[in-house]
């Protein structure tokens, strides 16, 4: 089964539009505008830069953790602000708190749809921050013993005929 492709723009012109909608209302700390928006700027590098792997990745990356931050803050500001109004102020508020649990909702989809991009742009499964790491692989060592015991390889160092001395291999 073909996943359908999903133009980037699209994605970014969504979740812009929700975060949008969902700051109408100043119920959220300022940490939810600015972690959204900057994640929306990541897009728009991600989309300026067509061929740059490490574009997508960091729009991907952001995208998990606005996840992670959008569930504590809605989870911490929803029960607060949601007893707090009463009438037409209320309903604004609803609506607010539902464009962000939309783009809550909305944002792991989005996530597949970034990941496939970033395998098209030429990315790996293992995804490799630049840390060392320790592997017991030894099949990439080269042995420092000879191993050609052919006798061509046992008189590539003796002198050349005729006294003149010819290249060495080393």
């Amino acid at each position: 089964m073909e996943v359908p492709a999903i133009n980037l723009k699209a994605i970014i012109l969504v979740h812009w539009l929700l975060t949008v909608w969902s700051c109408m209302f100043e119920w959220f700390p300022s940490s939810y505008t600015w972690s959204n928006f900057s994640v929306l700027g990541l897009g728009v590098w991600a989309v300026a830069q067509r061929d740059s792997i490490d574009a997508v990745l960091m729009f991907l990356i952001s995208l998990v953790l606005t996840i992670l931050t959008d569930i504590i803050q809605i989870a911490i500001y929803y029960p607060i602000f949601d007893v707090k109004f009463t009438g037409q102020i209320r309903d604004t508020f609803h609506f607010c708190a539902g464009m962000s649990i939309l783009s809550l909702l909305l944002k792991p989809v989005s996530c597949f749809f970034v990941y496939q991009m970033y395998r098209e742009r030429g990315g790996e499964y293992n995804v490799n921050f630049g840390f060392p790491s320790m592997t017991r692989n030894r099949d990439s060592y080269q042995s420092i013993d000879p191993q050609d015991t052919s006798p061509a390889a046992a008189h590539q160092y003796a002198p050349a005929e005729e006294g003149k001395a010819g290249p060495r291999v080393y």
